[in-house]
């Protein structure tokens, strides 16, 4: 289990260089003009994890399997998108299947034409996110007068979906994403959820900078970090064009390379790691002879939800999950030893997965 995050903005402004980057692929055709994403470009990478090495290296592991992050590279969006402007509803639909938004904003001034004719990251973030909420708008007005009739008329489904929806209707009339009114309590958290909202999606802005400013951002980044600040939003800073030659090199000349430039990571471990904070996922392992394995997990998430990201059957018959902390399992060089020094515990259906977490499920089916 991963998860899957919609890269969107407007055209030009770096989506499809970063989704080449980050991918390691061509897929997506980077071009300088408007609209050279036509269909939505779906790309697999693995997520880099130390752990998973030490675990792998301390078990004798013959391999290694990282969860995997998608990224869907969704065509740029213009102003009148909602009303089928340009390439209009088709990216609409795109954005509705992803767990995430990522929002490439353009931080950087340059030769590549812009579309509205000036480098504004906070006006491109306005215009893409008013299409998305005049949207959601339209597809509110349409259902919540339906289910408010029926709730009155005695039909508690739609009464319990109005009761939740109508008050997300009156957010985006103000001018407000859906997201603000995502409910706490789980149940109405999950009828919020299957609205498919596109304002309803947590987001991630990336700010795309220039080679210079890509160890600490410029003046363009930092107001796009305080709009996020403001929305309880996450922001990353990235260059494209620096992800885009690491994705060339071979993997032990990119250490040296992000050095010279003043940075410690890629743009891709940052992307991920702000994703994993912004979806509330952690990662648990499991590891033996044949391989070590990274699985993603909801924060929250007790252990028979953890063995059915396995598998079906896992969950379905669960029993009990024999669990070592990581560290623990570090400091004991393994499961023997953690087993040997009481590291090593057998948790039932109602224990919560920690980050980190190596397990072993007992199931029966």
């Amino acid at each position: 289990m991963g998860f899957r995050c919609g890269i969107v903005g407007l055209p030009n402004v770096g989506k499809s260089t970063l989704f080449n980057a980050l991918t390691e692929t061509a897929a997506a055709q980077a071009a300088n003009y408007p609209f050279c994403t036509i269909e939505p470009n779906v790309g697999n990478v693995a997520v880099p994890d130390p752990r998973a090495d030490n675990l792998a290296e301390i078990a004798h592991s013959a391999k290694i399997i990282e969860t995997q992050l998608g990224f869907v590279d969704i065509a740029g969006l213009v102003r009148g998108a909602s009303k089928g402007e340009g390439l209009g509803n088709q990216f609409l639909a795109n954005i509705r299947e992803v767990d995430a938004i990522i929002h490439v904003l353009r931080c950087f001034e340059g030769e590549v034409t812009h579309v509205e004719g000036k480098v504004d990251p906070i006006a491109d973030a306005e215009t893409v996110e008013t299409e998305l909420m005049l949207a959601d708008l339209d597809s509110l007005e349409r259902r919540v007068p339906n289910l408010l009739k029926k709730g009155a008329q005695g039909d508690k489904e739609s009464k319990a979906q109005a009761a939740v929806l109508a008050p997300v209707l009156d957010l985006l009339r103000d001018g407000k994403p859906a997201r603000l009114g995502r409910p706490s309590d789980p149940e109405e958290a999950a009828i919020f959820d299957q609205a498919q909202l596109l304002t309803g999606k947590p987001v991630l802005y990336v700010c795309n900078v220039d080679e210079g400013a890509a160890a600490d951002g410029n003046a363009l980044s930092a107001r796009v970090f305080e709009k996020a600040k403001a929305e309880g939003a996450q922001a990353v800073v990235v260059s494209a064009a620096i992800e885009a030659e690491i994705a060339t090199m071979a993997p032990e000349d990119r250490g040296e390379f992000l050095s010279d430039l003043g940075l410690t990571e890629t743009g891709l471990a940052r992307v991920i790691r702000a994703g994993y904070a912004l979806l509330d996922l952690i990662t648990f392992f499991t590891c033996g002879p044949k391989e070590t394995r990274a699985w993603t997990l909801a924060k929250g998430s007790k252990a028979p939800q953890a063995a059915g990201v396995i598998h079906s059957d896992f969950e379905r018959g669960f029993i009990r999950a024999e669990t070592i902390a990581y560290d623990d399992y570090v400091a004991c060089n393994g499961e023997t030893g953690a087993r040997d020094a009481g590291k090593l515990r057998s948790e039932g259906k109602d224990y919560v997965v920690h980050d980190g977490d190596v397990m072993l499920f007992r199931f029966n089916v």
